[in-house]
């Protein structure tokens, strides 16, 4: 199957200049969405303990990953939208920065974890949510991603970690 055909260029979105991957083609689609997940999860060498998802369409996957995996979910999310006690971490933008925050409570030291999001980019985010689980004692098995988008080398900012994207642009 080639996943890119499930996937939607929008032009400048969200703003002039830009060219938005869009993923809902391949949600609306059960056979693209089950062979993506199922090659997310075919690329994790070992077993997993919790899946890490970013908010908002790392949820999209990152809660089916977590069921495939007998693992648990953890959600990241955007400051002040998670109810219990948090910690944080900031990342630049081009335009700013932002701030993920995850329960502390999440992750427990020791725990082989898996994040998850729909894109990797420049890295910023994947970097902040590696921050956040690592302060919480977990490892990282792994950094997976529906698509990547090599020419913005957010890799680099990951360092030697293990990823894998089930599409690359």
């Amino acid at each position: 199957m080639q996943l890119k055909n499930y996937i939607r260029d929008i032009q400048d979105f969200p703003k002039k200049g830009i060219l938005f991957k869009d993923i809902t083609p391949m949600l609306l689609n059960y056979e693209a969405t089950q062979y993506c997940v199922n090659e997310l999860v075919n690329a994790i060498p070992i077993k997993i303990d919790k899946v890490v998802a970013v908010e908002s369409r790392g949820f999209f996957l990152g809660s089916l990953l977590a069921q495939k995996l007998n693992a648990g979910f953890v959600p990241v999310r955007k400051p002040n939208k998670l109810p219990f006690t948090t910690v944080a971490a900031s990342y630049d933008l081009e335009y700013g920065t932002d701030t993920l925050e995850i329960h502390t409570d999440a992750i427990s030291k020791g725990d082989k974890v898996l994040i998850h999001d729909d894109v990797l980019a420049t890295g910023g985010t994947a970097k902040a949510v590696c921050e956040l689980v690592e302060k919480l004692g977990g490892e990282i098995v792994q950094l997976n991603f529906i698509m990547e988008l090599s020419f913005l080398n957010g890799k680099e900012k990951l360092g030697n970690k293990p990823i894998f994207a089930a599409i690359t642009y």
